[in-house]
């Protein structure tokens, strides 16, 4: 089976090329506008759609205003209005599922918003102008001898490549490589072992298994801590830039925040892998991720707890797990985990409602069993996950089953 991962790279001010990408986002924007403005339009004075063959027809002509032949070709134009059929299309379903179902969403869906005046948008160069030739990503003619060589060609599972698109940040570019690989048709076959994970904030990922083995827990503090500094520092910065000459937004603190998403980045990686380089030394072919809908908007902590688990970005670990799963044909499966905190495992609850007492939760780390047995909070909920999608992981008991964790950490 064939599927698309992304290599990412950074450009910075410093880059040669930077001044040229700027001007090409910047084209990409008023392109997007350009477009965006004639749609609306449409639609709200005549209540019509203009697709995207339509309004391509409408600007390749337009001769006062070109922004569609600005562009650094053809087909990087189209891929913006492409973009743009997309964020419309995304509204109408919205619209459409709004309407029947308000209790699913924060608010009325809006029309796909103007990008800002002075603002930047998305360049994409398809296969179609980038070519790989010699292990190197050549450019058209228009960027001016820009080259990139790529890492994934030295991959065994290399397939083909696709596309290119340079995503504007404050100061930098962040460049995303598109490309093809094959990984294993199907999941490996159930071989009733499985893995359960408890996602969380001092310990990013509980891991407990059906075989016997002691659990273990990712540590989250190094996170916890990277998060902190930066919110801490942001703070301090705003208050400085909005006292001293009304800016929102500084070269500092967008420093500050990209070094602080790289290590964030770093970390999800690594600990995506050591799971899954877990799972496949010890022969476990499915795990098991609990995962509630709006976990971020209806979180329950301290405010300053609550500050950390929201800037965590629990969702981007659990995206990596399971593309680096399907890279070896591990299955992975998410499921909501609710009343999974608040049941006991040791007692052979089923996490539901009527079982439910958290009070039996002493502190933040320990849970006790109605025997008064004592277990690692985080293990309990991790070992009810496992029940909820495999409720007879455990049809010989829980007896060898371990109690504690073993702590790892990954940085």
């Amino acid at each position: 089976m064939i599927v698309q991962r992304v290599e990412k790279r950074l450009i910075k001010q410093n880059n040669l090329y930077y001044p040229m990408l700027s001007d090409f986002t910047h084209k990409s924007k008023n392109l997007y506008n350009h477009a965006n403005f004639l749609v609306r339009d449409e639609f709200i004075r005549n209540n019509k759609w203009l697709r995207y063959g339509e309004i391509d027809k409408i600007l390749k002509a337009d001769l006062e205003f070109d922004d569609y032949k600005q562009m650094p070709t053809a087909q990087s134009a189209q891929q913006i209005l492409r973009l743009l059929e997309k964020d419309w299309k995304s509204f109408f379903t919205a619209i459409k599922d709004w309407s029947k179902n308000k209790d699913k969403y924060l608010g009325r869906p809006k029309l796909p918003k103007y990008k800002a005046k002075d603002g930047k948008h998305i360049l994409i160069l398809t296969n179609q102008n980038v070519k790989l030739k010699d292990g190197v990503l050549v450019f058209p003619k228009t960027f001016c001898g820009f080259t990139i060589q790529p890492q994934f060609i030295k991959y065994d599972n290399f397939v083909s490549f696709q596309q290119v698109r340079f995503i504007p940040n404050y100061k930098s570019f962040t460049v995303e490589l598109v490309y093809n690989i094959e990984v294993p048709d199907e999941a490996l076959s159930d071989n009733g072992r499985y893995l359960s994970v408890d996602i969380g904030l001092d310990n990013l990922a509980t891991i407990v298994n059906n075989a016997g083995l002691k659990p273990v827990v990712i540590n989250g503090k190094g996170l916890k801590s990277i998060n902190k500094y930066y919110n801490k520092k942001i703070s301090y910065y705003q208050e400085i830039a909005k006292r001293m000459n009304s800016r929102d937004y500084t070269n500092r603190m967008d420093n500050l925040t990209m070094k602080r998403n790289h290590k964030i980045d770093d970390y999800m990686h690594k600990a995506s892998k050591y799971l899954i380089d877990y799972a496949i030394a010890n022969d476990f072919n499915t795990i098991v991720i609990g995962n509630n809908k709006e976990w971020k908007q209806k979180s329950t902590m301290s405010r300053i707890e609550n500050q950390s688990f929201v800037g965590i970005p629990h969702m981007k670990f659990i995206e990596m797990v399971q593309y680096k799963a399907q890279n070896v044909g591990i299955n992975v499966i998410l499921t909501e985990e609710s009343y999974t905190s608040g049941t006991s495992f040791l007692d052979n609850e089923d996490p539901v409602k009527a079982n439910y007492n958290k009070a039996r939760r002493i502190h933040r780390g320990m849970f006790v069993s109605n025997k008064g047995m004592k277990i690692n909070a985080d293990v309990n909920g991790a070992y009810q996950i496992m029940k909820k999608v495999f409720p007879n992981a455990y049809a010989n008991g829980i007896k060898g089953v371990a109690l504690h964790p073993v702590r790892v950490s990954v940085a």
